[in-house]
């Protein structure tokens, strides 16, 4: 049974999310503070955390969960669910290494479909790839069954939907992938501005790790592409 950890801080909202996910099958654990929550992180993942923004008298509470999370593990799927509708937030959400970013006048059917498809992402990790299970691009590997990118041979720290959207890109390296086509071929439901922030911090990673990377090109009007390198040509 997966486990999912709500951090909110508004009673009759929290526990309108745990009845609602606890009917759907999953184990629920609620908190309505930072520091429990942090806590009961430290000595357990959950397999999901959803955290609203604003946590008590934490203006951007959730934000700071979500950098603690991060440290504990780079992998562990978190959604921002808040009603903070605007760019500046999302954008933050994103960069700190959410994989979605949902405000609360989402449908609840909705939101269990996106929870849904965020396990099944996880899921499919752990099976073949077509006939392999490692996609080598020049200095990039990619390994499914570890989940795991290295460039030139050191390992990058990448949250499920930061995989997935690398491994579409590589996958079909030298084509052009608009955003429709990322989010089909990463199995993922999320709008186009999600998904330019997460490359915007994909290339971060690999700029951080190599200043001369540049393999992944946006291509204007289009969408983005894994360029092939000379080795690889």
């Amino acid at each position: 049974m997966k486990r999912i950890a709500i951090v909110e801080d508004e009673k009759n909202i929290r526990e309108n999310y745990m009845d609602l996910m606890t009917k759907h099958g999953y184990h629920v654990e609620a908190y309505d503070n930072r520091i429990d929550a942090i806590a009961a992180f430290e000595v357990r993942l959950p397999d999901l955390a959803i955290i609203d923004i604003g946590l008590g008298d934490e203006y951007d509470g959730g934000f700071l969960l979500c950098q603690a999370l991060r440290q504990l593990s780079a992998t562990v799927p978190i959604i921002f669910l808040t009603a903070r509708d605007n760019d500046f937030d999302t954008i933050s959400g994103l960069r700190l290494g959410a994989d979605d970013y949902l405000t609360k006048n989402i449908g609840l059917e909705h939101l269990m479909v996106r929870i849904s498809a965020l396990f099944r992402r996880i899921d499919l990790l752990q099976k073949p790839v077509q006939t392999s299970n490692l996609i080598s691009r020049g200095s990039l590997i990619i390994d499914s069954d570890r989940m795991q990118i290295s460039w030139k041979k050191q390992t990058l720290d990448f949250t499920i939907t930061e995989f997935w959207i690398v491994h579409a890109l590589a996958n079909r390296a030298g084509i052009v992938r608009n955003r429709q086509q990322l989010m089909s071929d990463a199995n993922m439901l999320v709008d186009d501005n999600t998904i330019t922030s997460h490359v915007k911090r994909i290339r971060k990673k690999f700029v951080k790790l190599d200043a001369n990377f540049n393999e992944i090109t946006a291509v204007y009007g289009m969408g983005y592409r894994w360029d092939i390198s000379e080795m690889e040509q």
